[in-house]
């Protein structure tokens, strides 16, 4: 039976692909229930299930492939799939409308909707009644439909929801629980657009939900649930004067055994603790509400059956699919030149710039690893959710949150039986940030205890327990009374504490290990330079665990050494630490394939070890730093064979980002040493370059920019034979004017690198700048004027002309009038560096030039030199004989003066009055 089956299915996956007129076959065996006479029912049944997924695929991967005649014939016939007896039939009818009007658009099959409708009320086309299971299959096509294409009914020019949201709002009383569900979900699709149609009838809703909010079907209060979390951003006026009924009714709902409903109930806490005006509301229920988020946190049934009692299992390798998929972070420069990650903009957009039609926007859980770790299903869940808005809770409300927790603490702490000694452990974590002053009163016996419980024979409680130490480490780090200072403060706490996450990392069991890692990992970034003292007992222990770790757990096991390189800085450049740290990361880094997504937290792990280890990094230098010329050698070869053969895997750009981001840190620790290793690359270092600047990737161009601003830094005789060509894309990435609205955002930072990279070439260039001076100007002018643009990149782009002004001051002295004032408001908010320092020579240069262009904004030129505290001596007399200048210039100079406030005015007058 399954052979004679699988037969027929691949007979239709052969028609489907040769015979233009196999959609009209597909979608009448989908809507005809009658099986042939050689086919039982279960056959025919998965016949018509693939019937329906062969048509949608058909519609999907080949969008012109309806002819008209066809397309005709199905709209005649599909519905009727809708009054089949089976739901998973419908269901498939469902998904083959929606995947029309996704593809042919809202107007290819205009009336359908129209049509839907007067199903779900009761009547089909020809006017005869319709039964409960097709209204309810045209209702959950509906959805779909919605679900697919919420932005192209948004959008239609004909308004088509002004129509349809009061249907649904209707259908709220329809007799159907599931279509009631459904309607309402519809409602939730569209309520977070804002959309005017639904904000136009929100009393009707809101009347909605009362009347809906006790139905016994599960899935509508789900609903229910979702529509007053999405009211608490969009019209929380609405929440605000009955929120001791929602808090009555949500408490209800998050104690009902549907997880899922519960986890929906839970979130509305979660979003009103984090709203400015509707928090404080929740105050008087807090005791109503604590509790609840404390018996939520606590492990289920069916959870302790999968996850608890796990033994030992750091011996087992991973299973590839245990492993996250990991992606590459780029650096975005500041204008003081240092930079900061960003997680890759390719991977946090889908296309458009925003999710698709039909994605469900997920929490991206920033959460994993501060709240339960992770679940079998490795998602949100009710348990994680209860843990963020009690944390939530307690960052606003304090210690009212701690006063109902700590008798639970205290009854849980030392409970007998695990589970709930989990959840104690975990509530007491999730309020370090917000009650640590009361709880700092219990530390002192707490920590002592929770050391203990890294010993306890359930790992999931060891794995919890880490991670709440990690919380408390900067109590640890710091002496909580510094008027009465304790000496043996770290003694008893900070170095217990450190040493009992330590040797968790090396605990049997792999959850535990991953947990101390992430755990120790924020204790270095808590206590920073308290680490020194300790840093060799430190890196041995991150060598054992190297050469112990398995895949999934190494990932990780970077992020403490980087961590550690970042906030140790050059107190990691010791020779004895070098020699214990650098052979263990080579080791690895000769096991890691080219191709292997490892390469990723690596390569950003030597770029901290090799900015901390400057000069001491010269000996590993040279393979890593020619291994990454051959991976991005190979990335750029497997692109072009992807571009003449689209069949070909497209490479990831993720290996380019980290390999540039790589180059970069070699680059600054070498310092001038590093020029060796770029003039002996092959093939050459700036061809490659240069095609990476090039790249359709933001994420590849981000670091190329970045690369490009150190070569200007470190490397600059060997940049500029190249600045021709380097010029040009540098140019070219600078023209805002032509950003689309779905790709700005993500260029945005791009552009901030290329801003940087400009001034620094600037500076070394000088006067060799002239030929790129006008265009330039322009792009640079447009980026300081713009209300859309980032301050960074403002600032940024401000530095780089300001710096232009250093060599072409005669070039720009025309065109000082335009940008003066731009100029000086977007530099005002950059600190004291290096950057601003020569950017306002630069400026006061030109100014030179041309004085009189000054007058409409001389008065913030005068407060910007006035308020600048530490000029350089070539800036300060710059200054000195600006104000020299003036004062010469304008008859009534002390006049001038009053207009300036009177502590600059003073400033201007006795250090540069002179």
């Amino acid at each position: 039976m399954f052979f004679a089956n699988a037969f027929g299915i691949q007979m239709l996956q052969q028609a489907s692909q040769q015979s233009p007129d196999i959609n009209n076959y597909l979608c009448y065996i989908l809507v005809h229930d009658e099986p042939p006479p050689d086919m039982d029912t279960t056959q025919y049944h998965l016949v018509r299930c693939s019937a329906a997924m062969l048509m949608k695929n058909n519609i999907s991967l080949i969008p012109n492939s309806l002819s008209p005649q066809t397309l005709t014939y199905i709209k005649s016939e599909l519905l009727a799939g809708l009054k089949d007896s089976n739901q998973g039939i419908r269901s498939f009818t469902g998904n083959v409308i929606t995947e029309l009007l996704r593809k042919g658009g809202i107007m290819a099959w205009s009336d359908v909707l129209a049509q839907l409708m007067t199903m779900v009320e009761g009547k089909d086309a020809g006017g005869n009644d319709t039964p409960l299971p097709m209204q309810e299959g045209a209702m959950s096509a509906l959805k779909k439909v919605c679900q697919d294409s919420k932005k192209a009914l948004e959008r239609d020019t004909q308004q088509p929801l002004t129509f349809m949201i009061p249907k649904f709002l209707q259908f709220t009383h329809h007799p159907s629980a599931a279509v009631q569900a459904d309607s309402l979900e519809i409602i939730n699709i569209f309520l977070p657009l804002r959309s005017q149609a639904v904000l136009a009838h929100i009393d009707i809703l809101v009347e909605s939900l009362f009347r809906l909010g006790n139905n016994p079907y599960a899935p509508l209060r789900r609903e229910v649930c979702r529509a007053l979390v999405h009211l608490v951003d969009i019209r929380p006026d609405k929440i605000a004067p009955i929120m001791s009924s929602v808090v009555d009714y949500l408490v209800a709902q998050q104690n009902d055994p549907d997880a899922d409903l519960a986890l929906d109930a839970a979130e509305f806490w979660l979003t009103v603790g984090e709203h400015d005006q509707l928090r404080i509301h929740l105050g008087p229920f807090l005791p109503k509400i604590v509790p609840v988020l404390l018996k939520s946190m606590i492990y289920s049934e069916e959870e302790i059956f999968r996850l608890g009692g796990e033994g030992d299992d750091a011996d087992e390798e991973d299973k590839e699919e245990d492993i996250k998929p990991t992606f590459a972070k780029s650096r975005q420069r500041l204008p003081n030149g240092e930079s900061v990650e960003v997680v890759g903009t390719e991977k946090a957009r889908n296309g458009d710039g925003e999710l698709s039609d039909g994605e469900i926007d997920e929490y991206d859980s920033e959460l994993e690893d501060l709240y339960g770790m992770e679940d079998p299903e490795d998602r949100w869940n009710l348990r994680k959710c209860s843990a963020a808005a009690l944390d939530v809770l307690a960052t606003v409300f304090h210690q009212p949150v701690l006063e109902v927790i700590l008798p639970y603490l205290k009854e849980n702490l030392r409970h007998p039986e695990w589970p709930y000694r989990e959840a104690a452990v975990l509530a007491l974590g999730a309020v370090a940030d917000g009650c640590l002053d009361g709880v700092a009163l219990h530390l002192p016996e707490l920590v002592p205890y929770l050391i203990s419980l890294l010993n306890d024979g359930e790992p999931l409680v060891r794995q919890i327990t880490c991670w709440t130490l990690g919380r408390y480490s900067r109590w640890a780090a710091t002496d909580p009374d510094p008027s009465n200072p304790d000496p043996q403060h770290l003694h008893k706490y900070f170095e217990p504490t450190m040493e009992g996450i330590l040797l968790k990392m090396l605990d049997g069991n792999k959850r535990v290990q991953e947990a101390a890692a992430s755990a120790f990992a924020n204790l270095e970034e808590q206590s920073k330079g308290v680490l020194e003292p300790y840093i060799k007992v430190i890196i041995q222990q991150f060598v054992t665990a190297m050469r112990q770790y398995k895949d999934r757990n190494m990932f990780i096991l970077y992020d403490c050494v980087q961590t550690l390189a970042e906030h140790v800085s050059e107190a990691l450049a010791q020779d004895e630490l070098v020699a214990i740290l650098m052979p263990a990361l080579i080791e690895r880094w000769k096991k890691v394939k080219d191709d292997s997504r490892e390469l990723f937290p690596l390569l950003e792990c030597l770029s901290y070890v090799s900015t901390a280890l400057g000069q001491k990094f010269q000996p590993f230098a040279a393979p890593i730093f020619h291994r990454c010329i051959s991976i991005i050698h190979q990335n750029l070869e497997k692109q072009m064979a992807f571009n003449n053969n689209p069949q070909l895997d497209e490479p990831e750009k993720d290996f380019l980002v980290t390999s540039l981001d790589l180059l970069s840190a070699l680059i600054q620790a070498l310092d001038n040493q590093s020029s060796q290793l770029v003039a002996t690359a092959r093939p050459g270092f700036f061809q490659l370059l240069t095609h990476c600047m090039a790249d359709t990737n933001n994420d590849v161009r981000q670091s190329s920019y970045a690369l490009l601003g150190d070569c200007a830094i470190y490397v600059f005789p060997q940049l500029r034979p190249f600045l021709p060509n380097v010029m040009e894309l540098l140019i070219q990435q600078l023209d805002i004017e032509h950003l689309s609205e779905v790709d700005e955002d993500n260029s945005f930072s791009v552009i901030n690198n290329a801003c940087w990279s400009c001034g620094e070439i600037a500076l070394q260039q000088a006067s060799g700048m002239l030929p790129y001076v006008e265009r330039l100007y322009i792009s640079l002018l447009n980026i300081i004027q713009s209300s859309k643009v980032p301050a960074s990149v403002t600032e940024n782009a401000a530095v780089a002309l300001g710096r232009l002004g250093l060599g072409s001051c005669d070039e720009l002295a025309p065109h000082l009038e335009s940008f003066a004032y731009p100029f000086l408001d977007a530099l005002a908010k950059v600190a004291e560096t290096d950057e601003k320092d020569t950017a306002l020579k630069g400026f006061c240069m030109v100014v030179g030039r041309n004085p009189e262009a000054m007058e409409s904004c001389l008065i913030p030129f005068f407060r910007a030199i006035a308020r600048y505290k530490e000029p350089s001596v070539e800036l300060e007399s710059l200054f000195r004989q600006t104000v020299a200048g003036y004062r010469s210039f304008i008859a009534d100079f002390d006049g001038f003066l009053v207009n300036i406030p009177p502590a600059d005015r003073t400033v201007i007058q006795t250090v540069y009055g002179q």
